[in-house]
């Protein structure tokens, strides 16, 4: 098992590196999670030392983090189109190798329960980013997916996931009784459905059921991947 300094070591770095493919004069889209909270850190260190950008945030935790280390910030619903994105990920299915990529890697989304407003930023960026640690890359994705549903739909829904192969279970709060409640006032179920060897097709099937906001599969949308190693290094794996 890596090490805590390892962890954070391997966090910091993606973070740092990523930071660094922002231009003067860039909006910015600010994921969600510690990974991406490093990238955050190190962005202000940049605007510290001069960079004019304005950020997006996709929840109230990197939001709030944005505004401590000095990040300026917009409203995403203002925004129609973003520079460059930059957000973490429960899992990455990416091949063993430093060459380019030829398809973009899907990704697990939604551990920090932001999936929804992240998929919004990551569709309006012209570039992806996704920043992660080396215990975050698997051959296939097997991570459970996080699905967020309206409220009133979570019995019917949760029987339409599980109907089509899933084992969901409804995200506890922690330090309060009841469910996660999102930014956008829905529940999270977390849904286990062993590998997932075809994430464009299992995205489809999950976003097409009645109650469904939105879910973590994230097929095709990322430009390159960092990934930060416990010695310190990172490096960067592109699609063509």
């Amino acid at each position: 098992m890596k090490s805590t300094d390892g962890a954070r070591a391997a966090k910091t770095a993606a973070g740092e590196r990523a930071a660094q493919a922002v231009s003067d004069g860039d909006t910015v889209g600010l994921g969600t999670g510690s990974t991406a909270a490093a990238a955050i850190r190190a962005l202000g260190d940049r605007v510290a030392d001069g960079l004019s950008v304005t950020a997006v945030a996709t929840s109230h935790q990197s939001r709030a983090l944005a505004r401590e280390v000095g990040v300026p910030l917009t409203a995403l619903s203002d925004t129609a189109r973003l520079d460059v994105a930059i957000d973490g990920a429960d899992e990455v299915a990416l091949p063993d190798g430093g060459e380019p990529l030829v398809t973009a890697p899907p990704l697990v989304k939604g551990g920090g329960a932001a999936h929804a407003r992240e998929k919004v930023v990551a569709a309006a960026a012209d570039r992806y980013l996704v920043v992660v640690d080396d215990t975050k890359l698997s051959p296939t994705l097997s991570h459970p997916v996080p699905v967020e549903l309206l409220p009133a739909a979570e019995a019917t829904a949760t029987r339409r996931l599980r109907e089509s192969g899933a084992d969901p279970t409804l995200r506890a709060a922690e330090r309060k009784d009841g469910p996660v409640v999102t930014d956008n006032g829905n529940v999270v179920v977390d849904c286990a459905f062993g590998e997932v060897t075809a994430p464009a097709e299992r995205a489809a099937e999950i976003a097409a059921i009645p109650g469904v906001v939105e879910h973590g599969l994230f097929p095709g949308v990322a430009d390159s991947v960092v990934v930060g190693r416990p010695d310190g290094d990172a490096t960067v794996r592109p699609v063509k």
